[in-house]
């Protein structure tokens, strides 16, 4: 009988994320995803080429989940508030593992720093008006730092939060964006 040649991409990303939130971004090698995936080196280079590939896919496909979301929450939000609602809302509702998977992927990205335009597109995207000048957009700027804040110091482990806790700052958040 024949070996299967076939490898699921997917399967392989998903030991890619496993690795990087559960023991750092440093541990993510071509190595450690083979081993995770029950293939060989060769087969994770058969997928992506390079560990800076498989990054790339890691962030695509992050993205991809990300801005599907987003989109169902945003609807047809035409205010900056209302926009940045929609991403406090998208915020909110992941799962720990998710925010995780996220966190642990944007650090990993930022330190390759080939990525780092995707992800400054993707803040872009979310239309946050920086030199806000009118009240309500700078309301709206604020509950988008204070979501991002809250993320970042929750998921990277410098503030501890309980999931009570995070709720209930992204609620204000979201009420402070509409405001």
């Amino acid at each position: 009988m024949g070996r299967n040649k076939r490898i699921d991409r997917g399967a392989v990303l998903d030991a890619a994320e496993a690795i990087v939130v559960a023991r750092g971004a440093a541990a993510l090698t071509i190595g450690a995803v083979a081993a995770a995936s029950g293939i060989t080196k060769g087969g994770v280079q058969s997928c992506f080429g390079t560990k800076e590939a498989m990054l790339a896919a890691m962030l695509g496909r992050w993205m991809q989940e990300e801005r599907a979301l987003f989109e169902a929450a945003a609807g047809t939000a035409a205010t900056t508030g209302e926009r940045v609602a929609a991403h406090v809302a998208t915020t909110r509702r992941y799962a720990d593992g998710k925010h995780r998977r996220a966190a642990n992927l944007i650090a990993v990205l930022l330190q390759s720093g080939s990525h780092l335009d995707e992800v400054r597109r993707w803040y872009g995207e979310r239309a946050v008006p920086v030199a806000a000048d009118d009240p309500s957009s700078r309301l709206a700027r604020l509950a988008f730092f204070a979501t991002e804040g809250a993320f970042f110091l929750r998921y990277f482990n410098l503030l501890p939060m309980s999931a009570a806790e995070w709720d209930s700052i992204l609620a204000d958040a979201q009420d402070l964006a509409v405001s």
